[in-house]
């Protein structure tokens, strides 16, 4: 098998801020979408929740951010090498990233075959 796509989620990082997250589609499959998402200092809009169907798996490799879930609006600092686990449906917001440097995060976003972390596939 040969390497068909190689890269570096470090590559191209802004030095400065942008008006728009950058988000990188890594690789897709039927069931699962990777992505590699770089942020300037953004932060869901005021009032507005973010909800997706598919679960996410994300952790943040560069900077940092804070992030709210509806059902417990206490923000999760989040530093380099921490990751979370979000449900499908469920709904959160991404309160703040890093103004000083990129947060760059890798989001693996899967369908509900799973049900968390850890557990087996269900048959």
């Amino acid at each position: 098998m040969s390497i068909s796509r190689r890269g570096s989620l470090y590559h191209n990082l802004p030095a400065g801020p942008l008006p728009d997250e950058i988000v990188d589609q890594l690789a897709q499959a039927k069931a699962v979408r990777i992505e590699r998402i770089v942020s300037t200092g953004q932060a869901t809009s005021p009032g507005q929740w973010l909800e997706q169907a598919q679960h996410e798996w994300v952790v943040l490799l560069t900077g940092s951010a804070a992030l709210s879930f509806e059902q417990d609006k206490s923000p999760i600092q989040m530093q380099p090498g921490d990751y979370l686990y979000i449900p499908g449906g469920t709904r959160h917001r991404v309160e703040s990233t890093d103004t000083d440097q990129p947060t760059v995060w890798l989001a693996i976003h899967y369908d509900a075959c799973q049900d968390g972390p850890g557990t087996q596939v269900k048959t």
